[in-house]
Parts: structure tokens; C-alpha cells; sequence
């Protein structure tokens, strides 16, 4: 199914080079910079992703499949500089046709209007078009499975194919955009795709999957609540504390998935003092931070709350819209950008707040730095794949506000 929303955010700005290129002369090498690696898909579901346009995608024998249609699977995240693993198979022998999109857009009809296509397409297999030197030949298996391995490190890109050198090319000018594999069956065929892993460098994990290190409970013993389990952070839903993180900051780019029980609340910290202060309405008041909402949307409960109350809004301050809240039980991937006094958040892949300072004299009250924090509502919700870069610098806010849903 298509999954229709608002237009989502890219940001072709060479801020974000600049900031990467900083880490890289003071690592000294591409390959010391540090990241964290993940698996883009769970071999079982879509989660992280949305179908664009008019094709379908599903899942077959643990393998994403280009089932049908003319269209394109985006990631849920934009991406800046990374490692790729992706191997694949085209289920035609003969002329077959697909891609995998790097640093793309989210516009444009049927596929994204800006877009680095690295070509599944039939004797052209990981060749860049548009990229002078991005090409290479005789290295893929025809009719087996074949693997890409991908490093996109500011203008540049180098591609193995089945292990071997295929090329390194440079002249890339768009610094981040999303993921995604084209689909265009009635001229390519099917393909079938699995093991995509991902590194994110230049980030770093603040949850290692197996105990609270760098988490301190505020309000009393974390394990009256809070527990590590088969690589998740799970707040059981007992009466406890929150959990801070022992770091501060400032400016960020927060990743993180949650799933929620049925009727489930919770919230994420930003910025707050030690103790966990998240409102403020005026400035006689002590300081705070704020909370981006996680929440039920849909629990019987929640139908009347106030529009800044739902799942992925800015408490108190900016409703999320459009809502795309996951059921109960499934996992929901959201992003919390802080740059200077801006903050935006996206939920399941789609931009639902934008706001600065400028426009809320709520968020002017906040700080601009200070720690994380996830809460204990007394119910139960799971964290995982927690992780932290350098903030994104987007374009100008727009004048006018979005539209209510």
C-alpha cells in the first residue's frame, strides 16, 4: 500500500559536508570515522520504510521483493555518509532493470527527482549514470545472487561488487537524501533483495543492547523498571524512575525505534536539567527542557487530547502532523533534530514538526542543551537501535505553517 503524505525533508546543504569533512581531519582517515551499523530490514517486515508511488513491495522467503509496479521503497531515514551492504537477484535472466537509490529526494513521479541510481539494470550493474567514472563490467553472476558493498563518504563513492574493486568515483553533489530500490517491473522484472546492513557514520550508539552504560535512573532503582532484554531497553510499566542520559547536549540528530503496548505512553527528553524538568510557561519558572511525545494514538483514552499530545509532537509546544503512529505491538522509527533554537521531528519516515524559538515563545523558554532522558509512564514500551550525529541543517522554516490534519 502507499503510504501518502506531506513532503517530506531533504536538504541538498553543504553544511553537512563541512561537518563531516571537520571529523574526518580530525580522525584522520575516512575508514577510522566511527558509526553504527544495523540492518535496514528485519527479513519479516517493511518497518523503515514506505512505499512510493504506484508499486508494490513485499516480503518472500525472508527477501524483500520488487513485486510490481512503477515506483520506488524509500528509507525512513536520509542519510548522509555510509556504508551499504545490499545483495540481490533478479528474477529474469534477461533484460532485467532495477536500482538502488543514494542520497535521493522525495519528490518526483514515479521515481525521486534527485537521485545518485546505482543500475541493477542488465550489463550496467552498479554503474552511476550521472557520476563520471562511477562504472565497471564482468563483475556481477548472472542469474545468482550478487552483493554491493557501497561507502559514500562526502563527494565520493567506491562500489565491490562480490568482493572485488568495481570503482571509486567522486563528484557527488547532493550531502545526504534518503535510501530506496526502484521498481519497475514492467519493464525490469522482479528482483529479490536481502541482507542490507547499514553503517551511519558519524554516528554513535547510546544504548549497547546489553545493559544501561551511559543511563542513570533519576527517581530511584533502575531495575525497579527498566531492564535490558534480548538486545531491547524495555520499561516494564512498574512504578520507577526515568532514565537520563549521563551526557549532555546541544545540537543533535536522535534515532531511535519504540513500540508501544496497547493504551502505551511515554516520552523522550530533550534537554533537560538533572531533573528532568520539561515545563515551563514562563520565565519566573525553574528551567527546562521538553519532551517529544511517544504515544497510543489510537487507545479509546487518547481520541480527545490536545494536538501537541500525540506521538512524535513536541509537548506543549507543536502538534505532530500528519499523525503516523504504528499500531500496538509494532515498532515505530522517530527522529528529533536540535539545531541551535530549531527542533524538528519525524515519525515513521514523514516531517511532523518544524519549529524555532521565533515562532513559540513556549520553545524560547527551553534550553539549548542539556540531557536526554526516556520516561516511565507506568506502562510497558521498548527502545531500541538508540543513536546520536551531528544535528542536520535544513532549510529556512516556512512562512506558513503546515496544515492541520
Amino acid at each position: 500500500m502507499n503510504i501518502v503524505g506531506p513532503p517530506i525533508r531533504v536538504h541538498w546543504l553543504p553544511v553537512a559536508i563541512l561537518t563531516l569533512a571537520t571529523q574526518l581531519t580530525a580522525s584522520g582517515r575516512a575508514d577510522e570515522l566511527a558509526g553504527v551499523t544495523r540492518s535496514l530490514f528485519d527479513g519479516a517486515s517493511l518497518h523503515g520504510w514506505s512505499v512510493e508511488n504506484d508499486c508494490d513491495v513485499d516480503v518472500v522467503d525472508g527477501c524483500l521483493r520488487l513485486k510490481a509496479g512503477n515506483g520506488w521503497l524509500r528509507s525512513h531515514y536520509t542519510y548522509r555518509d555510509f556504508d551499504l551492504h545490499v545483495e540481490w537477484k533478479a528474477l529474469q535472466t534477461e533484460k532485467y532493470g532495477a536500482g538502488i537509490y543514494i542520497r535521493a529526494s522525495c519528490d518526483g513521479k514515479p521515481s525521486p527527482k534527485l537521485a545518485y541510481q546505482v543500475n541493477l539494470l542488465q550489463n550496467k550493474e552498479g554503474n552511476i549514470g550521472s557520476l563520471p567514472g562511477a562504472e565497471s563490467s564482468g563483475l556481477v553472476k548472472a542469474g545468482e545472487w550478487n552483493a554491493f558493498d557501497l561507502r559514500v563518504v562526502g563527494d565520493s563513492v567506491s562500489l565491490k561488487i562480490n568482493g572485488q574493486q568495481a570503482y571509486t568515483a567522486a563528484g557527488l553533489k547532493q550531502p545526504d537524501g534518503y535510501i530506496g530500490f526502484q521498481v519497475e517491473v514492467p519493464v525490469g522484472g522482479q528482483f529479490l533483495i536481502k541482507n542490507v546492513n547499514l553503517t551511519e557514520l558519524g554516528y554513535r550508539p547510546l544504548f549497547n543492547g546489553r545493559n544501561l552504560d551511559g543511563w542513570v535512573a533519576e527517581g530511584g532503582p533502575a531495575e525497579s523498571c527498566w531492564s535490558v532484554q534480548d538486545g531491547l531497553l524495555v520499561c516494564s510499566g512498574q512504578k520507577g524512575p526515568w532514565l537520563r542520559s549521563t551526557e549532555e547536549f546541544g545540537d543533535f540528530d536522535l534515532r531511535l525505534d519504540y513500540r508501544l503496548s496497547t493504551g502505551g505512553n511515554s516520552g523522550v527528553y530533550v534537554r533537560v536539567p538533572k531533573d528532568g524538568n520539561h515545563h515551563r510557561e514562563n520565565a519566573t519558572l525553574p528551567i527546562a527542557g521538553f519532551e517529544v511525545q511517544v504515544l497510543d494514538d489510537a487507545a479509546p483514552q487518547h481520541l480527545k487530547l490536545k494536538d501537541y499530545q500525540y506521538s512524535a509532537s513536541i509537548y506543549d509546544i507543536a502538534g505532530a502532523n500528519p499523525r503516523v503512529s504504528r499500531p500496538p505491538g509494532e515498532w515505530n522509527t522517530l527522529e528529533i533534530n536540535c539545531r541551535g533554537d530549531r527542533v524538528t521531528t519525524w515519525h515513521n519516515g514523514y516531517q511532523v514538526t518544524d519549529i524555532s524559538s521565533g515562532q513559540s515563545p513556549l520553545l524560547a523558554l527551553r534550553l539549548v542543551r542539556g540531557y536526554l532522558g526516556l520516561q516511565n509512564h507506568n506502562t510497558i514500551v521498548k527502545f531500541r537501535d538508540i543513536r546520536v550525529g551531528p544535528s542536520i541543517d535544513l532549510p529556512a522554516i516556512a512562512v506558513e505553517a503546515p496544515a492541520k490534519q
